[in-house]
């Protein structure tokens, strides 16, 4: 796992050493985690990870069991949820029916009792951020899911948070209009300047929004890593078949040599059992391969062949057995047996669990 401990002064957001039990189910195990300022962090995992839960021990709607947590320098933990300046904004957006979108958005300022003069260029500022100040006069009913999420965003921001909680605020919107509202979010989290924490299962996203992902499994994390090191180089045969596809090819390392049983490459780890991860991309077909460092070839009848657009995915059988996926630029239909090569430095070694 990517160590993620910090000091509290170092960070905006310090989870130090937190667990979580409801009744004997321990659902956080000594998590830690830092959040920089300014950072678009996303708590990732399937469900039951623990990731909401966290979300909610920073928001104070839930206590640790054990541990603190620290913002700004100053315990956080401690302070009832009123205090914090922390916003959330949930995945079903629970705006007032009754209000209209101005009226929604200044809510917030008119509970904290800022002054009226203030509340209406706050409020048009706010609106113009996430352009919906055409829709200052509409009722919630009237907007599109995407136009509602808008409104949800701008009534969190507008109290100023120093940072942002997002508990899959996307997945209530269909496809075209998630990744529309992807952009959105990202454009609209670097031009506010707020640090967001974010939380949702699916792993395109996270690839797609964040700065860093703090991937979570059973309570724990499992690696924390920027989407490019995560993919690139994951800790775990966990991390490597979550984020994006993977091949696992499962052997031993003997001076130097892996030995996968059909496939054998040099590399650097220690003698001993091996789990490799190795990415369909980085498997070519020979005939069409460049000149690559350390290749390793093989020959394998092709299965199965799915067509996604740019790229075919192919179930490649070797002729030792070993059944492989292989990503290869679209090229028409594949039949028969065919040499494919790849790199050794692209089988990344990882452990077999934490």
């Amino acid at each position: 796992m990517t160590s993620a401990s910090t000091s509290p002064a170092s960070s905006l957001l310090a989870v130090n050493s937190v667990s979580k039990r409801f009744g004997e189910k321990e659902v956080l195990k000594t998590l830690s985690l830092d959040i920089l300022s300014g950072e678009f962090l996303t708590l990732l995992g399937e469900s039951g990870s623990g990731k909401t839960t966290l979300l909610r021990l920073v928001a104070g709607f839930e206590q640790p069991t054990s541990g603190e947590i620290w913002m700004s320098g100053a315990r956080l933990d401690t302070l009832p949820p009123y205090r914090r300046r922390v916003n959330t904004v949930f995945q079903h957006y629970a705006l007032f029916p009754h209000l209209n979108v101005r009226e929604n958005v200044a809510y917030g300022l008119r509970a904290n009792g800022a002054p009226k003069s203030e509340i209406a260029s706050r409020v048009a500022d706010t609106l113009m951020m996430v352009r919906m100040e055409e829709f200052a006069d509409a009722k919630p009913m009237r907007l599109s899911g995407g136009q509602q999420q808008r409104v949800a965003l701008a009534r969190a921001l507008i109290n100023r948070p120093e940072l942002l909680l997002l508990d899959e605020p996307l997945s209530a919107l269909d496809a075209n209009l998630r990744k529309e509202m992807q952009r959105e979010l990202k454009s609209l989290q670097r031009e506010v300047g707020i640090t967001f924490l974010f939380v949702t299962h699916d792993q395109e996203e996270a690839m797609a929004l964040s700065d860093r992902i703090a991937l979570l499994r059973d309570g724990a994390l499992e690696q924390v890593a920027t989407p490019r090191e995560i993919y690139a180089h994951p800790a775990t045969a966990y991390c490597a078949q979550f984020i994006g596809q993977t091949n696992l090819l499962r052997g031993s390392i003997s001076s130097g040599i892996a030995d996968m049983g059909s496939l054998t490459f040099s590399c650097t780890g220690p003698s001993g059992p091996a789990v490799f991860s190795l990415r369909p991309e980085s498997i070519l077909l020979a005939a069409n391969a460049p000149q690559i460092s350390g290749p390793v070839r093989f020959r394998g009848a092709i299965r199965r062949q799915i067509y996604t657009g740019a790229s075919e995915l192919l179930e490649v059988q070797s002729n030792l057995g070993l059944l492989l996926r292989v990503r290869v630029p679209a090229c028409g239909p594949l039949s028969g047996e065919h040499e494919f090569v790849f790199s050794a430095s692209d089988a990344i070694c990882v452990k077999e669990s934490l």
